[in-house]
């Protein structure tokens, strides 16, 4: 166990020393995100695999093992997650993360459990290992020899999404991404950053432009990935939109400066092949839409489209 401290100010370090001494430390000077904190620490562990965890996951007892099992057995696959539960509602998915995700066409990211702001409730649909586009940042394994090829997490991104790139950087690459339902955790969630912070809001419309920046292109060929990011912008501004309308003022400015963060940002490129590929788990469809015209059969009709794909 390694713990890496990203500039905290509340004397927890001094706490770990005191009643865990012996656990391995790594300490910097300031926080330097999701991102760049794992990226730093990781550069000074040697192991075969590497596990990241937030520290607001309860795990199962031998809830690794199935894990790192499982990529013994299946040398293709570079990243798995287990299932992700909520805290709260302990039979119910949590939403980052859920049972494995996947991306539309516009870039909106869901999961197998999980929709919007819906998640729904684990009755075993999802208990077999299956392929998916990207797993939790909040709990996953990934090969070292894999991380190190694609430089790690794209510092840009600071937090959030960058664990969905770091997944299409790698299927990019021709690794697999799996999820590994023998092993279940259970997630707080927003123990950092709120659902309602305007920070989150503003980096999640950011990082999601880049997450479709690195690596539409290589998916759907650069012409395509240029008009489905120039759609995706439009859809931005409508919800900014929608925010000044309804006097959320604080969302309004963060779409908008997310906007400019992108605009400073997108001229960098993470490492990955340029060549067009079929990517599993890349859905040509409208998320949103299909959300809103199904409601709760939302889960349903994913879980068909899944099967039938």
């Amino acid at each position: 166990i390694v713990v890496a401290d990203n500039g905290s100010t509340d004397d927890s370090m001094e706490w770990l020393q005191a009643y865990y001494p012996d656990i391995r430390t790594i300490t910097f000077d300031d926080n330097y995100g999701f991102t760049g904190g794992y990226n730093r620490a990781l550069r000074e562990i040697d192991a075969d695999y590497y596990v990241l965890i937030n520290s607001d996951v309860e795990v199962s007892e031998g809830w690794l093992e199935p894990l790192i099992s499982f990529m013994e057995e299946h040398p293709d696959v570079g990243v798995c997650q287990p299932k992700i539960l909520s805290v709260a509602d302990r039979d119910t998915f949590e939403y980052a993360g859920a049972a494995g995700g996947f991306i539309d066409r516009f870039g909106y990211p869901f999961c197998r459990g999980r929709v919007m702001n819906r998640t729904c409730e684990d009755t075993g649909q999802y208990d077999l290992p299956a392929e998916v586009l990207w797993v939790s940042g909040a709990c996953l394994v990934t090969r070292s020899s894999l991380w190190k090829a694609l430089g790690g997490l794209d510092s840009r991104f600071f937090a959030h999404m960058e664990e969905i790139d770091y997944c299409w950087r790698a299927r990019r690459l021709g690794y697999s991404v799996a999820v590994v339902p023998e092993s279940t955790v259970w997630h707080l969630g927003g123990g950092t950053l709120s659902s309602g912070s305007p920070f989150k809001l503003e980096l999640n419309y950011r990082n999601n432009l880049l997450l479709l920046r690195n690596n539409l292109p290589s998916t759907v060929g650069p012409l395509h990935a240029s008009l489905l990011i120039a759609a995706r912008l439009l859809l931005d501004c409508g919800s900014a939109a929608v925010y000044l309308l309804t006097g959320r003022w604080s969302s309004f400015k963060a779409v908008l400066k997310a906007h400019r963060g992108y605009r400073k940002l997108r001229g960098q490129v993470s490492p990955g092949p340029g060549t067009v590929a079929d990517i599993k788990g890349y859905w040509k469809i409208c998320i949103i839409l299909q959300s809103l015209l199904r409601r709760d059969g939302i889960f349903k009709y994913i879980k068909h489209y899944e099967d039938s794909h």
